[in-house]
Formats: structure tokens, sequence, C-alpha cells
């Protein structure tokens, strides 16, 4: 009995600064103005639809940008003795010591028009060699304000994320499953595809969700580096409280379908796992 006591400040937390801010906003999100029930905040959302679109499209390809990265960074992590694996990890790891603005600002500097990248080109004569093959006037590359710069910030801050569960899962891999494989005439490629891939899957199907979720739901990188100029979720829920369009019911209507979207693409991803987990012991 005195074990369930000690859970008590944990319930009370969550009851606090979980269930009470969930209650509001679904509170806000069926309400108006004049405190009465209404649908109306839902019915105004469909005009959004592009900003729905938009964000879930960035967030995938910073996924999928994710995976293609981090998917043969964790295998060859894997495979590197532990004074390797030290030293990746500090560097993996090093980024995320600073404040996630602090990184993002950085890109600011590197990206602008008058930032490292256009300055090094320029100065290397990059530019005068391009204008003189293409017969353009190109003085730099516009790279800040676009949608690339907001999938490079995603993949750049949330990378790590992919990295770690699937390196944790192959790590863990015994190796005597891949020396039985090859004992049985198995290749290095027929081992990765019918054991190491399979096995990693857990890892994978966890990167993807922690990456796609803040992905999806950003609004400081698409701000910074996209320049406004690319709205997200994140940027038309934060101007519906804190913008001149000051709409605390639409933002919160808009967070509750976001929320529940999410929580959709994580039963799904669950499931897949599950059958993936289940379908390698048959």
């Amino acid at each position: 009995m005195k074990k369930k006591y000690l859970a008590v400040p944990y319930v009370v937390w969550m009851a606090v600064f979980v269930i009470v801010p969930l209650v509001l906003v679904l509170l806000y999100a069926l309400g108006s103005r004049d405190g009465s029930f209404t649908l109306d905040n839902f019915r105004t959302m469909t005009q959004y639809w592009g900003v729905f679109a938009s964000s879930f499209q960035l967030a995938l390809i910073a996924t999928a940008v994710c995976l293609l990265i981090g998917y043969p960074v964790s295998y060859w992590l894997s495979r590197e003795g532990p004074g390797i694996k030290r030293i990746a990890m500090i560097a993996i790891m090093l980024p995320m010591w600073m404040n996630f603005l602090l990184r993002t600002y950085a890109w600011m500097s590197i990206l602008e028009n008058t930032g490292i990248i256009n300055t090094v080109l320029g100065n290397l004569g990059f530019f005068e060699l391009f204008n003189g093959v293409f017969g353009t006037n190109l003085k730099y590359f516009p790279m800040i304000n676009t949608p690339g710069a907001v999938v490079l910030g995603m993949v750049y801050n949330y990378l790590p994320f992919m990295i770690l569960p699937i390196y944790t899962v192959i790590d863990k891999i015994d190796p005597k499953v891949i020396e039985a494989a090859e004992d049985l005439g198995a290749n290095s490629i027929q081992v990765f595809w019918k054991i190491i891939f399979p096995l990693s899957l857990p890892g994978v199907l966890s990167g993807v969700a922690m990456v796609f979720i803040p992905a999806v739901s950003t609004f400081a990188i698409s701000k910074l580096l996209g320049g406004g100029m690319t709205m997200l979720l994140g940027d038309l829920i934060e101007m519906q409280f804190y913008g001149s369009a000051y709409n605390p019911y639409l933002g919160s209507a808009i967070s509750l379908v976001m929320m529940v979207i999410v929580l959709i693409c994580m039963t799904i991803i669950n499931r897949f796992g599950e059958g993936e987990g289940e379908a390698m012991y048959f």
C-alpha cells in the first residue's frame, strides 16, 4: 500500500499539466466566444487544408531524409569498435547540448544570401564561372526562406532521434545469428536483408515516430528558416493564440485535429511494428 502512495505526486502532475490542458483544449475547440457549444471551429478549419497538406508533406520528406541518412550511419556505427562508437556518439549528441533556437539561428547565418556558403562560393569565383557557363546573372544561391531550408532545419535538429534508436536495436543483434546465417551460405547482402534489416525494424519505426511527430508540429524552424513563406501547422496554431488573428477557439480545434491525426499515425506505426515483430518468429 505504501508503494501506491509514491505514485500520487506523478498522478497529480499528470492531472494538472496533461489532463487539464487537454480538457481546456477540448472545451475551447467545441466552444465559442459567447460560451455556447458549436462545431463552427471545425468548419472554419477546412480553409486551411493546404497548411495541413504542406505540413505533412515537409514532415514526411524530412523523416525520409533522416531515415536515408540515419540508417547507414547507425549500421556503420554498430560495426565499429568501442572507441569509434564513443567518439561518434559525442559528435551526434554534442549539437543537442545547445539550445534548439541557437542551432536554428546558426543555420540562418549559413544559408542567408550573404551567409557563409554564398560568401565562400563568391570568393572562390564560383558565381562568375556559373554565369559564364549558363549565361545567368547569379550573385548568390537563394537558400534561405524556402521549403528546402525548412526541411534542412528539420533534418539537422531531428536526425539524432533517428540514429539513436536504430543504432540501439542493431547493436543488440546477437552476432551468433549473423554467424549462423553466414554458415548456412548467406552472403553479406542476404544477411542484411534477411536478418539485420527485419530485426532493426522496431528501431526504424521508433525513429520515424520520433522524427515525424515533432517535425509536423514545429513552428520555430519554419518561422526562422522559412521566413514566414512556408506556413506549417505550428505557425497556424501560434498565430491563433498570439498573432493578430487571435482566435483560441479555432487554434484549439486545429490542435485537437492534429493531435488525433498524430495518434492515428502512431497507432498505425505501432500496429505495423507488432506485425513485423510477430512475422520474424514464424
